[in-house]
């Protein structure tokens, strides 16, 4: 038994390999049994990808790399086209605003707004989770949701644990009082017998309800130490949940806030080349954003109800601050007084950053023309997001840091010393150390993937076998494959997922003749939805490490967000974003795709 054991354990340990080389044998079949045609050869390549990035036998980066080598050799694709796909306009708006958000976070702007926004809200735990939540969904609208999770887990741990101490203090304290005004202090339990150990057990006796103990002082401490730690216990799990999840909901708002996002743009412009730019960053936020609030407030009505209860007076609190209520303020304030005063390059990255986005909006609004329009693409799509993302983003490189100082000794101090230019608000070693290359490899991958499909037909033959799904009302379909979606993104990453599952919606949607966004943007947005288990998202990993958490409290938390989450994307995609995108026709650019012969 035990030589059996150390046999399955070899195995295990040993099973990316095992995975890396049977998998293509294994999947022979599919090429050879449809005679080696364009699109068995294209499937094979798809289900070989999909295997190993669902398993992470490799790097998802590496994998996102097979179709330069695969697509060349089995005669779909010539290497110049693939490699093409793998430097597009979404991977320029990709770089772009990463840099925005490496300026925000190498500067600590987020962490003074998210401290600035705490203070504002109070340290109450209703409004001390809902407070969490806005600004960790805030951050994750510009910043990685990694990034966001990594600072605001820190800080509502600090909070609450200075929350805890203060009331176990407060508590000892009311009890030494009490104590002494009155030696037989009675204590009061009103929901369950209290559990005693035998030397300590009091006499007790009921009346009208109600177990009053007769009890020394130290049992009575220890007693409501166990109480408030449990409590807060509780509150922590919450307090880390609501991070994590707010990240993950905040992400889905703009179009650079998370990886599936900027998929669905890429894969729409690759698919649909006659599009029009029906998503930009104006067009997603219109309808990504309402729906981004909807679900952070049911998310937050949930958590609430599942570790607060719907006790109102004691979660929002009435009246004066307590003590504890201004000690647990203290220790926030005193974190952004660390910050000291906003300095110059906090500015500059805040002026740039809100630039940033009022081009962006204003690019092409929709409802009228926009500067892009007026100046530059009167004769085509010339200018796009990527184009604003890189140009804004290079002031980083030539705005200095600090305000250069003048000098009447023609550039010397008061010692006779040279003085130095300051630095830039970026420097190439940053961003090099903290750009997601990776990414950029797997966006490429997909629209490799994209690509492939449609150049060797299997678009086409996956459409034609898809057509039967027509006589099903479309709301349905869109709810279901929200679903499968949110399942699949559970065990495997949202961008793998994204990148799989979009070619064969569009091909889907163009077969039985329903707008292509109808399917693809409920299930871009549902793939962002990962909230059961710790594996399924980084945040999620990092409020498991840090909240004391079960994989059962996840999972119990989670599987309704979810619930929530395709509900509220499905609610918004047949109300205003039927009306924004159109919903009602069939357009006529989605009967036009990048197919080459």
């Amino acid at each position: 038994m035990a030589r059996q054991i150390s046999y399955l354990n070899w195995f295990w340990y040993h099973r990316n390999y095992f995975i890396i080389f049977l998998t293509p044998l294994l999947l022979l079949a599919l090429p050879l049994h449809f005679r080696i045609s364009l699109e068995a050869r294209c499937g094979f390549a798809i289900a070989l990808m999909a295997v190993y990035w669902c398993t992470e036998c490799m790097p998802l980066a590496v994998t996102a790399l097979l179709p330069v080598v695969l697509f060349p050799m089995m005669g779909i694709m010539e290497a110049g086209d693939v490699s093409i796909e793998y430097l597009k306009d979404s991977n320029m708006l990709f770089i772009g605003g990463l840099l925005v958000a490496i300026a925000v976070e190498h500067w600590n702007l987020h962490k003074r707004i998210a401290l600035r926004v705490l203070l504002l809200v109070g340290v109450r735990p209703a409004l001390l989770m809902m407070g969490f939540m806005i600004v960790s969904a805030f951050l994750s609208m510009w910043i990685s949701n990694t990034a966001t999770s990594a600072m605001m887990l820190p800080i509502a741990h600090a909070v609450l644990q200075q929350l805890r101490d203060t009331e176990i203090q407060a508590d000892e304290r009311d009890l030494q009082a009490s104590a002494q005004d009155n030696p037989g202090f009675e204590l009061e339990m009103r929901e369950t017998k209290p559990q005693m150990t035998d030397e300590n057990k009091p006499d007790m006796e009921l009346v009208d309800g109600v177990y009053v103990l007769q009890c020394s002082p130290e049992v009575q401490q220890n007693a409501r130490r166990r109480a408030t730690e449990a409590k807060y216990e509780l509150l922590t799990k919450g307090m880390s949940l609501s991070v994590c999840y707010s990240a993950s909901i905040g992400g889905t708002a703009t179009l650079t806030g998370t990886t599936p996002n900027l998929i669905l743009k890429g894969q729409m412009d690759e698919i649909f080349p006659f599009n029009g730019g029906v998503i930009n960053f104006a067009s997603w936020f219109g309808f990504a954003f309402p729906n981004m609030l909807l679900m952070l407030v049911f998310s937050w009505i949930w958590l609430q109800f599942m570790f607060l209860g719907f006790n109102l007076k004691k979660s929002f609190g009435c009246g004066m601050k307590s003590d504890r209520d201004k000690e647990a303020y203290a220790v926030m304030k005193e974190e952004y007084n660390k910050l000291g005063s906003m300095k110059f390059a906090e500015v500059a990255v805040l002026i740039i950053f809100i630039l940033l986005v009022l081009l962006w909006f204003t690019r092409e609004p929709g409802f009228i023309d926009g500067w892009a329009t007026v100046l530059f693409n009167k004769g085509g799509s010339f200018v796009s997001d990527g184009t604003v993302a890189i140009f804004i983003s290079m002031f980083f490189f030539v705005i200095p840091s600090q305000l250069p100082r003048f000098s009447g000794d023609y550039g010397v101090d008061k010692k006779g010393k040279l003085l130095k230019a300051p630095p830039a608000l970026l420097n190439w070693e940053v961003v090099h150390e903290r750009m997601p290359w990776n990414i950029i490899l797997l966006l490429g991958g997909g629209f490799a993937l994209a690509a492939g499909s449609e150049a060797s037909g299997l678009s086409r033959w996956l459409g034609d076998r898809l057509a039967p799904l027509q006589t099903i009302p479309p709301f349905a379909i869109s709810m279901l494959l929200s679903f499968l979606v949110a399942t699949f993104t559970e065990c495997s990453s949202n961008t793998a997922t994204t990148t799989l599952f979009l070619p064969i919606l569009a091909s889907m949607a163009t077969a039985i003749k329903i707008h292509p966004l109808y399917v693809m943007l409920p299930c871009t947005i549902a793939a962002s939805l990962a909230f059961m288990l710790p594996v399924a998202t980084p945040p999620n990993a990092i409020a498991f490490s840090f909240g004391n958490l079960r994989v059962i409290d996840m999972v119990k938390a989670g599987f309704m967000l979810n619930i929530i989450g395709i509900l509220s994307i499905n609610l918004g995609i047949n109300t205003w974003g039927y009306t924004m995108f159109g919903m009602d026709t069939f357009p006529a650019w989605a009967n036009s795709t990048s197919s080459k012969p």
